[in-house]
């Protein structure tokens, strides 16, 4: 039976196990629409902007490990979607954008609302396609998701002409859909690879013989669905574990190995950690450069594991004495059946102590704290909610308090910093987790470049429950100002925001202002309740309160910055536990050492 491209493409993501599709429609696509229209097993959920249709995709994907789905029309449409495709891209996330395109006899010729998508995204693409013969559809839609969820994920682009999508011919999905597919440019590692034994075994050796050895693990871990093999190889060897911003979940951030996440907004802990070892095992890392700083000075005493998927990743920013490429589950599976079992040692000791001695701490004063909301989510959602964050200081505080016994709990835009991403992010995880609950953490100045998304979550009955952290500034902009630029504080000053509780309420959700710490609690369990509609707390705290420790950019832990009250902090503890706030994990500490001399707000 003949069927047409439009009905092909949609056959062609039922044989891939698609069941959401984030889109917008306009002409170029208007034959997929009419198709979609008749699709009763495919959910197609309209957006209010196509950026927050490749934000849900991107937050579907990260939340589940399946290639997350989105459509646009030609030319503004499709170039609406760059910026969630350059997210997706940077932070390894498997997703497939279909776009509808002009004629091909229009082709180059400037048409309405053309644009030269695949041009646009080639660099931000791990592979893209013009689509020019209908007979073509199904082996680039096969394709497109080979590559996109395999080796290291990312995302890739189908761009399909208006004629293209009209056009019909013969099309049985049983048989004529492609099952295998074989690139033969296209090679990449991953789970069904041979293991290099050789390169496992020097590795195994150099844990051995490490007396300072630290485990460094990425969002690599995350992909490879590895908790178990990182966990088991830490707790065999005793070797702490730091993440990075997108491995959160790799280990249960409650384990008693884990010290959290590094890098320039890291706990000082397991940044003294990895600057002291003399045993680096990083773990589905790319060495990025707020994890580095001056990567003269990272790590500089180590010998470094380094473990991927991705050759191109090995010695690209610093040469590892022992390179193994491959799938991350795979190997760590090798490597924890040969390495040695370790005791405890002085060397786990010192970073505790590290760890007493630079605590991640906040004021217990009464007032309302970005901090204080995030352990409370923790508290009243039982560590079972999904975290979607926005990018900022809200971020950062975060991931610094936001405990993740799982992995996929944890979605936010690492490698771009999309502000923006959050909300649409948070609803496309709750599309894929309709069981859970999903919590948006934003500031005040990203959740204004995507608010309309609360009309998609209104429409479709999604209880996302979004977290402003309402400094009435930019507040990350304006911490840099104040750090770098002698406090002058330019075009960062958000006094003239909307009434978020209003502008939720236009939205058909529930909005809730929180000025005082103690009415947080009751928000939270109201909108716990909630289960029909976006709710958006509006927390208004201080607006000059900054995220520590800090390591400036380019710097290294030399420079660290933490709180310039951090020895009063401590002595308060010596002397009265009251009046400061502990995190979780810093809770279980019952001694606090002086805190090394020197100028306010610096320590080494």
């Amino acid at each position: 039976m003949p069927m047409t491209g439009a009905e092909i493409l949609l056959a062609c993501l039922r044989c891939e196990g698609v069941t959401h599709i984030f889109g917008y429609p306009g002409g170029a696509v208007l034959p997929i629409y009419d198709a979609i229209f008749d699709c009763k097993d495919i959910k197609h959920i309209l957006v209010r902007h196509e950026q927050g249709a490749a934000h849900m995709a991107d937050g579907f994907a990260r939340s589940t490990g399946k290639v997350g789905v989105c459509l646009a029309t030609s030319g503004p449409g499709a170039t609406n979607l760059v910026t969630g495709i350059a997210t997706a891209y940077m932070d390894s996330i498997p997703m497939v954008a279909i776009t509808g395109q002009v004629r091909t006899s229009a082709l180059g010729k400037d048409a309405f609302q053309e644009a030269d998508i695949t041009g646009i995204t080639m660099p931000i693409t791990k592979h893209n396609m013009l689509v020019k013969r209908v007979e073509d559809l199904p082996k680039a839609v096969a394709e497109a998701f080979y590559i996109a969820r395999t080796g290291r994920p990312g995302p890739t682009l189908v761009d399909v002409p208006l004629d293209v999508s009209k056009a019909e011919m013969e099309f049985d999905p049983e048989k004529d859909y492609p099952r295998q597919v074989s690139i033969p440019s296209y090679r990449p590692a991953g789970p069904g690879n041979r293991v290099p034994e050789l390169q496992v075994r020097k590795a195994a050796n150099l844990i051995a013989d490490a007396k300072r050895p630290v485990l460094y693990v990425g969002g690599g871990a995350i992909a490879s669905g590895a908790q178990t093999e990182v966990t088991s190889l830490a707790e065999k060897t005793n070797i702490l574990v730091t993440t990075t911003l997108l491995g959160k979940g790799a280990i249960d951030e409650c384990h008693p190995l884990s010290i959290g996440m590094l890098g320039m907004h890291g706990t000082a802990y397991a940044n003294h950690a990895v600057n002291n070892c003399d045993l680096l095992i990083a773990v589905g890392a790319r060495f990025d450069d707020r994890v580095t700083g001056n990567v003269e000075k990272f790590a500089t005493g180590a010998s470094i594991i380094h473990i991927d998927i991705d050759p191109a990743e090995i010695g690209k920013v610093i040469q590892p004495d022992v390179p193994i490429v491959g799938d991350v589950k795979a190997i760590l599976s090798e490597l924890v059946k040969i390495v040695e079992a370790r005791k405890a040692t002085d060397w786990n000791d010192q970073i505790l102590d590290w760890k007493a001695r630079f605590p991640l701490v906040y004021p217990n004063d009464g007032k309302l704290y970005a901090e204080y909301a995030i352990e409370l989510v923790n508290e009243v959602f039982d560590h079972d909610a999904i975290m979607a964050t926005d990018v900022g200081q809200h971020q950062m505080w975060a991931a610094q308090y936001f405990k993740c016994n799982r992995p996929r709990q944890w979605v936010t835009s690492g490698g771009l910093g999309t502000m923006g991403f959050g909300l649409p992010a948070a609803i496309g995880a709750q599309f894929a987790n309709p069981d859970k609950r999903v919590i948006c953490l934003s500031g005040d100045g990203s959740f204004q470049m995507c608010t309309q998304e609360l009309m998609t979550a209104t429409v479709y009955g999604i209880p996302v429950i979004t977290i402003i952290v309402n400094n009435r500034s930019l507040g990350m902009v304006r911490q840099w100002q104040e750090m770098f630029y002698d406090e002058r504080y330019s075009a960062v000053d958000l006094q003239a925001s909307p009434d978020f509780v209003k502008l939720t309420e236009a939205y058909g959700g529930v909005g809730i202002r929180v000025e005082k710490r103690d009415d947080l609690r009751a928000a939270l369990e109201k909108a716990k309740l909630i289960k029909d509609r976006p709710v958006v707390i509006d927390c208004v705290i201080p607006t000059s309160v900054n995220v520590y420790p800090m390591i400036p950019s380019g710097q290294s832990v030399d420079e660290m910055l933490v709180r310039q009250d951090l020895e009063q902090v401590i002595a308060s503890v010596h002397a009265d536990a009251d009046g400061w706030s502990f995190s979780d994990e810093d809770r279980v500490l019952e001694k606090y050492i002086e805190v090394v001399n020197s100028t306010p707000g610096n320590t080494k």
